[in-house]
């Protein structure tokens, strides 16, 4: 039997624990192998880990279940998901780091060790693991070699993310006040990269026009600082007249919700949009179109890897007054459909590539962990 040591983040609302929760729970399906898990320190000392349960209640006991392994723990293989990146070799035979980029080159503040980058990538000992061909760019880009980067994307559970009946639909509307609305959904940080400027500048105009036009945000206020983030960025980006056709359309909130709500979310939108400037995959684009969610979303970066025209509008331009070509865009929707009409996209109209990613990331992912280990 083989001996798997995970050291990464748990029971925290960031998409890494998210990421690192899945393979763990995965992981332990699996009859041939020993997981064990040391939780690393978080990066930022106002960050803690939360008491509620963000998967569910079996799903945490599972996760708090797994041993720590003591001291003289010798794993035949070590997997580590946290930030700042640690690329110092663990003792074992092979050490895998999950590292992303979401812009063109990396910084030196994102990796652990006081290193040059001359220095950090001769560690050849350690593979990295990223979840996009962009994100593998930009450390090849750096200098890291590509043969030691492996592309594994990540997956979502089609038991949880799923298009939903009529009904379900009907009712999640009603519950969230949104039954004679047309709504634009995101969910993030609220951070520069995401683009929210460009969406309050577009949907200004898309409001002026469609009065059931609605936009909900989705932030995380217990770790970053998402409604001042939103609610600066609206205040900077607006004139005074959109800003009052505008803000009484937002609905906000940066609290924490367990899976099961975050695909309510989704389940109750008509259009989910991510005009991102730099991300290193994009995770509520994937979880959108697994809801059946029609999706408007930047091309040339991290999501070309699972995103298909027949499902999602691209926008090519996001430079200065990029917020023309997502207003083309968001235009054409409230036409598209009624606000209480569920046009989703069923299972079996899934673009090939949406059918093939399910929770096919987290098991190729363990696979490239344990082949040679």
């Amino acid at each position: 039997m083989k001996t798997i040591l995970v050291e990464g983040w748990r029971f925290i609302p960031h998409s890494y624990a998210t990421v690192n929760q899945m393979q763990c729970l995965e992981l332990l399906k699996r009859p041939d192998l020993k997981l064990f898990h040391r939780d690393l320190p978080l990066p930022n000392p106002a960050w803690s880990r939360t008491e509620e349960s963000l998967l569910g209640a079996d799903f945490d006991m599972r996760l708090r279940a797994i041993p720590e392994g003591d001291s003289g723990l010798n794993p035949d293989l070590v997997y580590r998901i946290a930030f700042p990146y640690d690329l110092r070799k663990s003792g074992s035979s092979r050490t895998f780091v999950f590292a992303t980029s979401e812009y063109t080159r990396l910084n030196p503040s994102m990796f652990a060790e006081d290193m040059s980058f001359q220095d950090l990538t001769a560690l050849e000992k350690v593979e990295l693991i990223t979840p996009s061909k962009w994100s593998k760019n930009a450390f090849v880009e750096t200098g890291f070699t590509s043969d030691r980067i492996h592309v594994v994307p990540h997956g979502f559970d089609p038991a949880v993310l799923h298009p939903p009946a009529d009904e379900e639909r009907l009712q999640l509307r009603k519950l969230m006040g949104l039954e004679n609305s047309f709504v634009f959904l995101h969910i993030g940080a609220m951070s520069a990269n995401k683009g929210i400027e460009l969406i309050l500048k577009a949907f200004a105009h898309i409001a002026a026009l469609n009065p059931e036009a609605r936009l909900v945000f989705k932030g995380t206020d217990s770790l970053y600082n998402s409604s001042s983030m939103l609610f600066g960025t609206l205040k900077d980006s607006l004139s005074s007249a959109e800003l009052a056709l505008v803000e009484p359309r937002i609905s906000y909130t940066g609290k924490n919700m367990n899976a099961v709500s975050m695909a309510a979310l989704y389940k109750a939108a008509d259009v989910y949009v991510s005009p991102y400037k730099a991300e290193g995959f994009n995770m509520p684009v994937l979880e959108s179109m697994a809801c059946g969610l029609p999706v408007i979303c930047s091309r040339g970066g991290s999501t070309d890897d699972f995103t298909r025209d027949d499902f999602v509008q691209f926008l090519i331009c996001l430079e200065r007054n990029g917020w023309n070509h997502l207003l083309i865009i968001l235009s054409r929707y409230p036409k598209k459909r009624s606000a209480t009409e569920n046009g989703l996209m069923k299972p079996a109209d899934f673009p090939q590539p949406m059918q093939d990613v399910r929770l096919h990331g987290l098991r190729s992912r363990i696979n490239y962990l344990l082949s040679g280990a």
